[in-house]
């Protein structure tokens, strides 16, 4: 196979559906998110109208079915210890007015998990299987508009296969579609820019045209309007084309855009293209859709650059769970993700394994994060692929949906059709056969983009698997090196790098002397200097990229701590202790952050590495030991600076710097002073620069817990059913010093339009509730996320322990 490097200039789109029109409403979106009922298990015709459902349990949508049940204690840790396996149904009525008559209705499903069935009015509208990919369903023909609609969909999950938690059932947001007869299809505006100059941009347009009218054949007319970020017309150009009855039809614009400005991860500028579609002089269909004007080389010898500019990509891989809110998707939860990983220096995302909701990518447009898209972890049940699955057709039907769903955002700058597929890479069970077919169909319906696959097998590459994809993606330890030996003209991403393991605010003594034995504890030392045998800490990635300037870049494993594979302290490990499934932890010690978001120490040396402009300064452990004990407490100092001197009750112990050029990773990135006496009382680190003082940090050795604080990360949410305030609870003494051993239940109390959504601690041997109205603090802290209801007004929350001043807090809903 010809190799090349692979050269990306396209302009992308964000499928926003609009009411825009200036004749009356053509398209209209609604999400079905309330008026839902739903009951575990399965029911003989629950998919018929009449069938009573008045005992089921009221439920809003996205909704999984597992997260507020109880913790199977003894139950599998990595899928969460969580009942997510079983069957579920859920059931609506739609409100369909008489008015929508001679219309189109089609129904959106963002995610289900799993393989659903939808029903409207006791008839199979069609089925999917996939959990993780989006479909719809066009039910026009079977819809009463002269009566009642009654809209049921069975979940299945007994046959899928995780090596996470999963979640289960309506998970993501459903929406009913009312177009015109002849209208643009769902995912159908295609942009592109195939000319990219500073001064000029050719902006191609593909529109899908359906006609659906019954008519013949119809004439129409589309017009293509591009507008700035200020919503002002800077660009039309109409087309017309004859489409049959029944019949599909592409219908390309192309509009030439001047002095374009860029969408970067810096600026990330985005453009609009309004699309009206008329038959005759009548508007019968209009539509939004955003785009960005960029363009990407990824190149085998000096990595990715977008817009002509070398960018290093400081990726993490995260799982599709939100952490305490499960499987549920929050626009909300995932921005504050987002927000966290950026303030770390992250620019990047790969949607470890499977495809992402479309917010996800809305939000990374908005915010200037690059997405490495990926679809599969593997070609089996994981996939909801079973043994009588059309492996053609299925590959046919979740590449398309996958791809046209996604193609238009600007962020998304190379497609994953697999993870880690050891089948795959050896060409077992016709593995080259299958990657070619998925390869195929991502060129078929996006042709602009590179694809990769993340691979672990180093030896696998003698096979040359790499010559069917674009670009060489290796998980951990430099895997790579075979395969950029024996294919040079490709650039190396390493889609997986770290899988340092951790437990926030937890450290064990002495150091370990061996980086890949844990001790019976059940938690990680947050020294960050443990990780599983096939795993490599972040000071080593650091340093090979250093060292390799051709890498294009890094993705973590993981940016957030998630549900499910517990390493090392799942339940093999536990039954190879002498311990029982009991004791298998439920979440990951992966995280540079914990499950409910609150940083751990990791944060703070990816941070000093990734985002040297800013200044970061940050010392571990705490200052609270127990001096009959502990004699000597190893202290380190994560900062962009070069040289750091630490004090202890305002004596020096010395100036630490980092040596650059050391082949001990951690000396490049560290401050290490690993014999300090202890004494309580004051620990002081200042910072240096070139010669100059950039910063200081204290820890102090705090008093008892004396009082509750509450910080809500946003003091003003929507009422819309859907925002969040996410509130970190924690443990002070009497001068306001953070409490790092405090482990005091607090209870927690709601007034107001509001609920909880969810309370966590970020333990992953704690099996307690995560929608309970209660919460154990974690070495000082936990975390409480605030729901809001559809009512305007204060919600009130309170918080308690014994011998613990309460602290309250109000947050609005408006």
């Amino acid at each position: 196979m010809k190799t090349k490097t692979f050269t990306l200039q396209i302009a992308v789109v964000l499928l926003v559906f609009s009411f825009l029109t200036s004749t009356g409403q053509t398209r209209e979106l609604t999400t079905l998110q309330t008026g839902w009922k739903f009951s575990k298990g399965n029911f003989d015709k629950a998919s018929q109208p009449k069938f009573d459902d008045s005992k089921w349990q009221d439920v809003t949508i996205p909704h999984d079915w597992a997260i507020a049940e109880p913790t199977v204690i003894d139950g599998d840790g990595n899928t969460g210890k969580l009942p997510w396996k079983g069957e579920g149904w859920y059931r609506k009525s739609l409100e369909i007015p008489a008015a929508y008559s001679g219309k189109n209705i089609i129904l959106i499903f963002d995610g289900i998990m799993s393989k659903p069935e939808v029903y409207l009015n006791g008839q199979l509208a069609g089925k999917w299987d996939y959990g993780y990919n989006s479909f719809y369903l066009d039910v026009t023909k079977l819809v009463n508009f002269s009566g009642k609609n009654q809209l049921a969909i069975h979940a299945d999950t007994r046959d899928h296969d995780s090596r996470w938690y999963p979640g289960a059932g309506i998970y993501r947001k459903i929406q009913m579609m009312v177009v015109d007869p002849i209208h643009v299809g769902v995912w159908g505006t295609q942009i592109t820019t195939p000319i990219v100059k500073s001064n000029f941009a050719e902006v191609r347009i593909m529109n899908t045209i359906i006609n659906n009218s019954g008519n013949a054949e119809d004439k129409i007319k589309v017009e293509n309007i591009i507008l700035n970020q200020k919503g002002t017309e800077i660009a039309r150009k109409e087309a017309t084309a004859k489409i049959a009855s029944g019949a599909n039809k592409e219908v390309e614009t192309s509009i030439g855009l001047t002095d374009p400005q860029r969408w970067d991860i810096n600026s990330p500028v985005m453009y609009q293209v309004k699309t009206n579609i008329y038959k005759g002089d009548k508007l019968v269909d209009s539509s939004v859709n955003s785009f960005g004007v960029r363009t990407i080389r990824i190149t085998p010898n000096n990595g990715l650059y977008l817009n002509d500019k070398r960018v290093q990509l400081k990726g993490v891989n995260l799982h599709h769970d939100q952490g305490l809110l499960g499987g549920a998707f929050y626009p909300r939860a995932m921005e504050r993700q987002i927000e966290i990983m950026k303030s770390m220096g992250c620019n990047a995302i790969r949607t470890s394994h499977n495809m992402p909701a479309p917010e996800l990518l809305e939000l990374c447009d908005k915010m200037g994060v690059l997405v490495f898209d990926e679809a599969f972890d593997k070609y089996d049940k994981k996939a909801d692929i079973t043994e009588t699955t059309d492996f053609e057709d299925f590959a046919h039907r979740n590449i398309q949906n996958f791809v046209e769903r996604d193609r238009n955002h600007p962020c998304i700058f190379i497609w994953s059709f697999g993870n880690e597929m050891g089948d795959v890479q050896y060409n077992q069970n016709n593995g080259f056969h299958r990657m070619q077919t998925m390869i195929n169909y991502i060129h078929k319906f996006d042709p602009t983009r590179p694809v990769t696959m993340a691979c672990d097998n180093t030896n696998s590459a003698a096979l040359r698997h790499f010559d069917f994809y674009d670009v060489h993606s290796w998980n951990y330890g430099r895997r790579y090196s075979l395969a950029r030996q024996m294919e040079p003209n490709k650039a190396v991403i390493v889609s997986e790098s770290g899988s340092t393991v951790s437990t926030r605010g937890f450290y064990e003594l002495p150091l370990p002397e061996k980086r890949s034995e844990f001790t019976p504890s059940l938690q990680v030392s947050s020294y960050d200097l443990n990780v599983p045998a096939w795993a490599d800490l972040p000071d080593e990635d650091f340093m090979w990229q250093q060292d390799e300037e051709y890498i294009a870049g890094e993705f973590v494993w993981t940016g957030f701590d998630y549900l499910g594979e517990p390493t090392p302290y799942g339940n093999d490990y536990a039954k190879g202790h002498g311990l029982t499934d009991k004791e298998a932890s439920r979440s990951s010690y992966f995280g540079i952050v914990d499950l409910c978001g609150i940083p751990k120490d990791r944060y703070f040396l990816y941070k000093s590495y990734w985002k040297p402009e800013e200044t970061t300064f940050h010392i571990l452990p705490h200052w609270n030991w127990d001096g009959s004990k502990v004699d000597k407490v190893p202290v380190f100092v994560y900062t962009n600076g070069d040289c750091a001197e630490l004090f202890l009750n305002g004596k020096s112990l010395g100036k630490r710097c980092k040596n650059p050029t050391s082949l001990k990773s951690i000396e490049r990135f560290r401050l290490m002073w690993n014999d300090v006496t202890y004494q309580p009382g004051e620990l002081k680190a200042v910072a240096y620069k070139e010669g100059v003082v950039i910063g200081e940090e204290t820890l102090k050795t705090a008093g008892e817990p004396y009082q509750i604080r509450l910080t809500p990360d946003r003091s003003t949410i929507h009422a819309d059913g859907m925002d969040l305030s996410y509130v970190l609870v924690e443990a002070v003494d009497k001068d306001g010093n953070i409490c790092p051993l405090a482990d005091n239940k607090i209870e927690l109390s709601i007034s107001g339009p509001g609920k909880i959504a969810g309370v966590g601690n970020g333990n992953p041997q704690s099996f307690d509730s995560f929608q309970a109205n209660y919460v154990n603090l974690f070495y000082g802290k936990a975390m409480l996320i605030v729901g809001s209801g559809f009512e305007k007004g204060d919600i009130s929350i309170t918080a308690k322990g014994d011998g613990l001043v309460k602290d309250l807090k109000l947050i609005k809903s408006e």
